[in-house]
């Protein structure tokens, strides 16, 4: 466990680079430099949050697979600790009543995967949710890791009967600007998110912002 750090990430990823052991966890009770997807500002106050990054050497031919099983032992953990059980939306956050709780990021090396997860637990930006200042985010995380050394092999299944996303009516944002209007219907083995839009076709995303509607 680190006092402060710029990344849990940026700090395991060097730390894998100089030869740490698969399964490596850093935690850090404060980060001055996190970030979420598309290089989005992930801070909160120092000790209040589960901050954590894991290495994993062993990586799947679909190395996406790794964040998967993160978020959902991080879903196991939730219901362990706090008594809820948050959806899993795709790809890879965690909403409690349809408010963020938690988000991933992982990194690819050479021969490697650091995944990243912040989940609110004692505090969370407006609009966000978390589990309770009255629950320690280490419990979390060990939650979160008895959780991961449990999971089975193959993982989609529980990725995919996990995930909200499927049969919602939602916005897809697009990294160029587009907006697509649709409803997600499935996601393929790869993790790619099938939506049906509005005019009756059919869409494969794999990057993208989603937004559900209500």
């Amino acid at each position: 466990m680190l006092d402060e750090t710029g990344s849990t990430n940026t700090e395991l990823v060097a730390r894998a680079v100089a030869g740490a052991p698969d399964h490596s966890v850093v935690a850090a009770r404060h980060q001055t430099a996190g970030r979420g997807r598309m290089d989005r500002q992930w801070v909160a106050p120092p000790g209040a949050n589960m901050l954590v990054s894991l290495l994993f050497r062993d990586v799947p031919a679909l190395p996406h697979e790794l964040t998967w099983r993160v978020g959902l032992a991080a879903r196991t953990a939730c219901a362990a600790v706090a008594g809820v059980l948050p959806d899993l939306k795709w790809p890879n956050d965690l909403l409690l009543d349809g408010r963020k709780l938690a988000g991933m990021l992982s990194q690819a090396g050479h021969g490697f995967v650091v995944a990243g997860i912040g989940l609110n637990v004692g505090w969370a930006p407006p609009e966000a949710a978390m589990l309770g200042d009255e629950h320690d985010p280490l419990d979390v995380l060990e939650a979160m890791l008895v959780a991961l050394n449990a999971q089975p092999a193959e993982i989609f299944p529980a990725y995919r009967d996990a995930l909200a996303t499927i049969g919602r009516d939602l916005r897809v944002e697009l990294p160029g600007g587009e907006n697509v209007h649709g409803r997600a219907i499935d996601v393929d083995r790869d993790g790619r998110l099938v939506v049906l839009d509005q005019c009756g076709l059919t869409h494969r995303y794999d990057v993208a912002d989603i937004v559900h509607i209500r």
